[in-house]
């Protein structure tokens, strides 16, 4: 067995690579999580890193509308949302080095310049660009104290921004040798013309790209409308030189968190095991089944308004969603999400009025000052309607402008993100950020303690008074209106560490709670987190929904 020494030790950790062809937007991402939790529920130890090819250090300075949404680590790291599902799958935290991108690779590589790391010699992409990212994936690996690494390599094969990570995986297959590292690739196999046929085509090319830089993929995941036929999967095997056990069909699942079953049942874990010699226990399946057949049960029904600026693309709120597929599958009723945009809301009354019929609210996080009216409006239905509401980050700021300007008669009350000289600012500026300049990384990031008042209805929902919560912003509510909030009902029972409002829930109200932090990053398919489930709880009573009983879902 080769292996490869690196700073005198032999790397003995496994790769896996995924890599996708003929399109984007394939599912690369719940392809990498999913055969993590087939090696996971076979008790290997594993963990997962995300390349994405762009120039930007992070996610965090990008418009949602190109990228989705930014996901937050415990580390403060703003992170592809290809790092949620990572979590989310596999139930347990990553850090920043868990994703690389090329602005992090080439600021490396330029600061070792700079410092005279090479020696004079002259630097170039091979081998100290490509030599750079072998080394990052495998210092991720071993910190993690992982048997088994997925490397998602992010965008499409031929697309010139990730050669380089391409060549840096090809050299490292070959440093390896052979039963070190396994390449599986993610095409589409389209279904055209008006008898449907299968079209192969497409994914010959995509690994004749991938042959041609010198990478041959054991495992193709064909992902399509419809299963494979027997017929057609010779022929991918045929042409694209791969054994026909290792043509995996993957048609469209009615949620994400069927993938990894779909996979198990064409024997990925056991084919993935013997390439890379790795243990084939009896995988594990019992809580993840447990959770698919309550989801699917889908007895009764609630309705979730959820109002932003982005819902022209749900990605934009992806965490989101996925918290509300994790109550369903706790609760086994269906949860239906209905999108408003709130530029449309605050124009349009026949919009309200179908708001108001909502069995729950949710206003998620944003910038600026496009649609906060609406959601300002959206924040009021649901305060003068009893409607169950989740404010997070931004919706949580909104809820105090509303709050001030409707009930505290406050008319010119605002946050100076919108107005910087408001006579009334209800939502400042962070201190530390009034000088701030640079943009990326420089907002409130990451895990951050939360302290719980006693006996408040938030306490109950945690079921304890500590809790750590994952932060994203620039903003904060002005503690100088505290007072005037709690005098007519608005409470503050939740605080960070240093004295900044976290919480608030508003009294003789069935649901109303805004929260700083952003709690759709902690939730998990095993383990929703016990404000979505409150939410949905609370929309389900108002309906007079028989629910089961369970004790509050307390976060790990």
């Amino acid at each position: 067995m080769r292996g490869a020494f690196y700073d005198g030790r032999r790397f003995s950790v496994k790769v896996i690579v995924v890599s996708g062809g003929v399109i984007s937007g394939l599912g690369k991402g719940i392809t990498t999580s999913s055969l993590g939790r087939l090696l996971k529920a076979r008790g290997i130890p594993i963990t997962i890193l995300k390349i994405d090819p762009y120039l930007n250090v992070d996610a965090g300075t990008m418009n949602p509308y190109q990228h989705g949404e930014v996901f937050v680590l415990d580390d403060g790291t703003e992170a592809d949302l290809d790092l949620g599902n990572y979590e989310r799958f596999l139930g347990q935290s990553l850090v920043g080095t868990h994703n690389l991108t090329t602005g992090k690779i080439y600021r490396a590589v330029i600061e070792k310049e700079r410092r005279g790391d090479y020696l004079g010699n002259t630097v170039q992409i091979i081998p100290h660009v490509t030599g750079e990212i072998k080394r990052t994936i495998r210092e991720v690996a071993q910190a993690a104290g992982a048997e088994v690494i997925l490397v998602e390599v992010g965008g499409t094969v031929g697309d010139i921004e990730s050669m380089p990570f391409l060549e840096a995986l090809r050299e490292l297959s070959n440093e390896l040798g052979e039963g070190h590292m396994a390449f599986v690739h993610t095409t589409l196999v389209p279904v055209v013309g008006p008898v449907g046929e299968a079209k192969t085509k497409p994914t010959q090319h995509s690994v004749r790209e991938l042959r041609a830089i010198g990478i041959r993929p054991n495992m193709i995941i064909a992902r399509g409308p419809a299963p494979l036929t027997a017929d057609i999967k010779a022929k991918i095997s045929l042409f694209c030189d791969v054994p026909p056990e290792a043509v995996i069909s993957v048609p469209d699942q009615p949620v994400i968190y069927e993938v990894p079953l779909v996979l198990e049942a064409q024997g990925v874990g056991t084919f993935l095991c013997r390439v890379l010699g790795l243990p084939d226990r009896p995988p594990d399946y019992a809580a993840w089944r447990e959770f698919l057949a309550t989801y699917r049960r889908g007895e009764g029904s609630v309705e979730v308004g959820v109002v932003g600026k982005y819902t022209e693309l749900r990605d934009a709120y992806l965490s989101h969603t996925e918290a509300f597929h994790h109550c369903q599958g706790h609760l086994g009723v269906e949860i239906r999400l209905q999108w408003y945009d709130s530029e449309d809301l605050a124009r349009n009354p026949s919009l309200a009025a179908r708001l108001e019929r909502s069995d729950a609210i949710l206003v998620p996080g944003g910038f600026g000052s496009r649609g906060v009216d609406g959601k300002i409006r959206a924040v009021e239905i649901a305060r003068t309607k009893r409607i169950p509401y989740l404010g997070v980050c931004y919706g949580f700021q909104i809820e105090a402008v509303e709050f001030a300007r409707n009930v505290l008669g406050l008319g010119a009350a605002t946050t100076t993100e919108i107005d910087p000289a408001t006579p009334e600012p209800v939502v400042c500026l962070l201190e530390e950020q009034k000088d701030r300049s640079d943009m990326g990384g420089t907002m409130r990031l990451g895990a951050q303690r939360v302290n719980l008042t006693p006996g408040s209805a938030i306490a109950r929902l945690y079921g304890r008074t500590e809790i750590w919560e994952r932060h994203r912003h620039r903003f904060e509510i002005n503690p100088k209106y505290l007072e005037r909030f709690a005098a007519h009902g608005l409470r503050a029972t939740g605080m960070s560490v240093d004295g900044r409002v976290e919480v608030f829930e508003l009294a003789d109200h069935p649901y109303c709670f805004g929260v700083q932090y952003h709690p759709e990053f902690l939730s998990r398919p095993e383990a929703p987190h016990p404000l979505y489930l409150g939410l949905i709880r609370a929309a389900l009573a108002r309906k007079e929904v028989a629910i089961p009983v369970a004790p509050p879902t307390a976060l790990a």
